[in-house]
């Protein structure tokens, strides 16, 4: 069927449009880009959930897996290990840009190709909104602890979602007679602080300003080029993890001098909070697969791209463990409230004054995320672009620059505008569903593959073949069970959306169609 064309991986890259890009990247340059993905806002925000839990929108709980959270960082880990070994496999054989997307044209056909670039969107444009919204947040918490003085006014700081939400809360706060004297004061303060936001009938209007801002800047930046974007991100990476690594070793410290932990009880949700945790953290580890999104620009990818996958994972799943060991062994579980728990775990070691300083390190850290996120989101267009699934415009490439000038522009507009429109748990929802159900395609891709095309030479091969990949899929099913429901719907509703604009521009403009035909 012409829906299901098959792509080889072995066509020209530059598809007829600009210079190509620039092969540059070596496996160090790739485990700093999965470095820079990976730690970010899920080590120094999201943990707080994994650990205590937290509520989703329609009111249904996630529970937390305490100390266990160790164990959930392992299993996330788990069922990201499988899927990195599926993508290994495939990236060293399809060694082009655009991801789960490239590796399912080689594998299913170009129907299916569609739907997981379409899906990516969500993982890579959609994730890095809920990143820049947490940025905003460390950025405004770094600039506080700087001086008191410097601070936003709060319409220039949240979605307006969310702003409408909390001044609509707290007017109902006043409006209970029941409420307590101290419920009445927070709300009473949370309407002065919003008294002067612009209004549209019940609607706050609010614009996240700082994460538009940063957004907007590392748009910039990629703009400029892939050398210079990643000189960038490995300085990132080796400051975060500095502070990471300093944080692991006065917390390890601390535990040896108070020959005591307070990872009693262990597990006080048993298996449920466990796997809730792990669900929770996956978001964690969303990133990895950007690595393969630069196959294009690496100088040897059929060997630096496995490299840089699985490193990458390896090195992030040691240092998730360790800092949750270190985190919930010198704080009580229970007692972690703060969106900035690593900072508090610091205080309860001694060492105060260190809020300043982990706002910063987040910054820093997510910083590195977004840069990641947003170079994967620009290749995927480009690569889809080439194929004529999307407008030429999109896989135009600098003549200067060398890089998709184009694409790059439009996603960081569209993810600058987003981020004064979706909030953040509508944005990590769907992130982490859309990511989940790409890598399940991805290990069984590999299964696909090496039925169609066993001779095909694999300069590396998923070991344990066929467990592998099944581990993956059913790894990756079980974290989406693990979800709160109403992803489900969000994901069916964008996907169909994405297959009208298919029918509508996709299939008529798709490059593989037209040459099957004779031109």
């Amino acid at each position: 069927m012409s829906l299901f064309l098959r792509k080889t991986g072995l066509e020209p890259v530059d598809g007829g449009h600009g210079t190509g890009l620039k092969r540059t990247l070596g496996a160090l340059d790739l485990t700093f880009l999965g470095i820079g993905a990976i730690i970010g806002a899920g080590l120094f925000s999201s943990i707080k959930d994994m650990i205590v839990g937290t509520t989703a929108a329609s009111g249904v709980q996630m529970m937390g897996a305490g100390p266990a959270v160790m164990v959930s960082y392992a299993l996330t880990a788990l069922a990201c290990g499988f899927a990195a070994l599926c993508y290994a496999e495939i990236s060293a054989m399809v060694p082009n840009a655009g991801s789960a997307y490239s590796y399912s044209y080689a594998a299913f056909g170009e129907l299916i190709a569609w739907i997981i670039g379409w899906d990516l969107i969500i993982e890579y444009a959609i994730g890095n909104v809920y990143v820049a919204q947490s940025w905003g947040d460390y950025f405004q918490s770094f600039l506080h602890g700087l001086n008191g003085d410097w601070t936003l006014p709060a319409w220039l700081t949240k979605d307006f979602q969310t702003a409408t939400k909390l001044v609509g809360d707290a007017g109902a706060v006043l409006a209970n007679a029941a409420s307590s004297i101290g419920e009445r004061g927070a709300a009473q303060s949370t309407l002065d602080a919003w008294a002067n936001a612009p209004r549209i009938g019940e609607w706050v209007v609010s614009i996240n300003l700082p994460a538009a801002g940063i957004t907007i800047a590392l748009t910039v930046l990629l703009f400029l080029g892939i050398r210079e974007s990643t000189r960038v991100n490995a300085v990132m990476v080796v400051l975060k993890l500095g502070l990471v690594a300093a944080f692991i070793g006065l917390g390890a410290l601390t535990i040896w001098r108070r020959g005591e932990t307070h990872w009693t009880p262990f597990a006080p949700n048993g298996f449920t909070g466990i796997w809730h945790g792990a669900a929770l953290g996956f978001f964690s580890y969303i990133g990895f697969d950007a690595v393969s999104t630069a196959g294009e620009e690496c100088k040897n990818p059929q060997r630096d791209l496995p490299r840089g996958l699985i490193a990458s994972l390896l090195i992030c799943t040691v240092l998730y463990v360790l800092t949750a060991a270190v985190l919930t062994g010198v704080v009580p579980y229970e007692s972690i409230v703060t969106n900035d728990p690593l900072a508090q775990a610091m205080e309860a070691m001694g060492y105060r004054n260190f809020a300043t300083v982990f706002a910063f390190g987040a910054v820093i850290a997510m910083t590195a995320v977004l840069l990641v996120f947003q170079l994967g989101q620009t290749r995927i267009f480009m690569v889809m672009s080439r194929d004529g699934l999307l407008p030429k415009v999109f896989s135009k490439v600098h003549p200067r620059f060398q890089t998709p000038h184009i694409s790059t522009w439009v996603t960081g507009l569209v993810v600058a505008l987003a981020c004064s429109v979706l909030t953040p748990g509508q944005a990590i929802g769907m992130c982490n569903i859309g990511t989940l159900f790409a890598f399940a395609l991805v290990a069984l891709g590999v299964i696909v593959l090496r039925i169609r095309e066993p001779d095909r030479p694999r300069p590396f091969k998923v070991p344990l073949y066929p467990v592998t990949p099944i581990l993956a899929i059913l790894a990756c099913l079980a974290l989406i069970l693990g979800l709160e429901r109403s992803n489900y719907l969000r994901l069916v509703l964008w996907l169909a959306a994405g297959l009208l604009v298919y029918a509508a521009y996709g299939y008529r403009n798709s490059v593989l169609r037209r040459n099957s035909r004779g031109g």
